[in-house]
């Protein structure tokens, strides 16, 4: 899950499955230009909370890679491209699932490629992970060369033209190579719908707004079209066959850890800037208080904090 790549909404269209921004992947297009809905994102101030979605959702992240393996039906995997990688957190997932193969990180941020090395080396996996600079859709192109896997999470739908997306990554791949695309699944839970704050049925009205985000987003993309997000039918549109989609779960139960604590905290916060203008000043004053370090009633104390969340891929392998 290259995870909300940077947050964005923790829509369904979101990392790899938590709320938010994830995603344990970003795009690899960093668009500067101006949004009239405050939807531009800056993946490099992300790197952070990226990896540390990364890390909060391996569980998932590793069960997702061991499906695919079985996917590839014992086929030798000798080079795996993970487009959008972000600090390449799924990129060493990788090399490690495949032992035999190369696995690069391709992403259109030098930082966030520098940080995907660094973690390689940091887990034994220097020579075995490479990096490539590359701004999408342009750089997928022949210069990347092909591979037997192709993943790429919740970074399609940063793209203006989600099906030409597609259609080349399709072309990235060998013969019977394997094309993976985290995109689509449920939104993320982390308190129950009375968590005794505020009016109940918080995380639907935040839903309901992150779905805002996302459209606003989307139109604001340079070549935008429209499509109907069912991404199995893109899939066969691009040429490709067998497909079929599968989904991971992340559930984590209350009491949670620090780590998926402080992971929800920043969501939040980034949540509560988010929606501070399109809710209530009843939610944003409960999501300032969910997001204090210092009171009970937080998310980094409250006993009743859980993360539930799933990974959706869909899948398909060229003829």
């Amino acid at each position: 899950m290259n995870p909300e790549r940077a947050h964005e909404p923790q829509h369904s269209h979101h990392q790899a499955g938590t709320p938010a921004p994830a995603p344990a992947h970003t795009p690899s297009h960093a668009h500067t230009h101006a949004h009239s809905h405050d939807t531009e994102i800056d993946w490099e101030a992300m790197a952070e909370h990226l990896t540390t979605a990364g890390e909060v959702e391996m569980p998932a992240l590793r069960a997702t890679a061991g499906r695919l393996r079985g996917l590839l039906g014992g086929r030798e995997v000798r080079r795996v491209l993970d487009v959008g990688s972000g600090p390449g957190v799924m990129t060493c997932v990788f090399a490690e699932e495949f032992a035999g193969a190369e696995a690069v990180a391709v992403d259109g941020s030098q930082p966030l490629l520098d940080r995907a090395l660094a973690r390689a080396q940091a887990l034994g996996l220097t020579g075995r992970v490479a990096v490539r600079a590359a701004e999408l859709p342009a750089g997928l192109d022949d210069t990347l060369g092909t591979a037997d896997l192709v993943w790429s999470s919740k970074a399609v739908h940063h793209l203006g033209d989600q099906q030409q997306a597609l259609d080349l990554l399709a072309a990235r791949l060998n013969p019977g190579g394997v094309l993976a695309v985290a995109e689509g699944g449920l939104p993320a839970r982390y308190l129950p719908r009375d968590f005794g704050l505020g009016t109940p049925g918080l995380q639907s009205r935040l839903d309901a707004v992150q779905e805002e985000w996302f459209a606003a987003m989307r139109a604001d993309l340079p070549g935008s079209v429209p499509v109907a997000e069912d991404w199995p039918a893109m899939l066969r549109a691009a040429g490709l066959t067998s497909v079929t989609s599968f989904t991971s779960l992340l559930d984590l139960p209350a009491p949670l850890g620090a780590a998926p604590r402080a992971y929800l905290q920043a969501q939040l916060g980034r949540l509560r800037e988010r929606a501070a203008e399109a809710m209530s000043a009843e939610d944003v004053a409960t999501l300032t208080t969910l997001t204090d370090p210092d009171s009970p009633q937080g998310i980094l104390h409250r006993p009743d904090a859980y993360l539930l969340a799933a990974i959706t891929v869909h899948v398909g392998v060229r003829p």
